[in-house]
């Protein structure tokens, strides 16, 4: 994983994919949530996750420990307790990082196996 500070490669990532047109209707989303938690989302239409599908499955250690991720309809969405928002950044970066090194199937079956595939346009 890179040892770029993650905000920074967030800003990064998100101006790589400003292109005129794709930040006037998607973007990235932090929020909190009232149970209490993170949700983070980001719109990868028209990215190179664009056709990557993953279930969503809640990893729960206990009621206070807890973290969700998938990627539907071209959005990622991670949720999880109010110590998980590097964690849910972090699983992001994994996608986009893995994916550009060409291992993502790897990276996949390892984080969330049988819960994801590649869908045909």
């Amino acid at each position: 994983m890179s040892t770029e500070p993650l905000l920074h490669w967030l800003e990064r990532f998100y101006v790589s994919e400003c292109d005129g047109d794709w930040e006037h209707q998607y973007g990235v989303k932090i929020e909190t949530l009232d149970n209490p938690g993170w949700m983070v989302k980001v719109d990868v239409f028209d990215t190179e996750l664009h056709d990557l599908h993953i279930e969503y499955a809640q990893e729960e250690r206990s009621a206070s420990d807890w973290l969700g991720i998938e990627l539907v309809k071209q959005r990622f969405r991670g949720v999880g307790d109010p110590y998980k928002l590097t964690t849910i950044l972090e699983r992001f970066r994994l996608l986009v990082e893995e994916n550009r090194k060409g291992t993502l199937a790897t990276y996949l079956d390892a984080t969330y196996p049988g819960r994801w595939q590649v869908e045909k346009r």
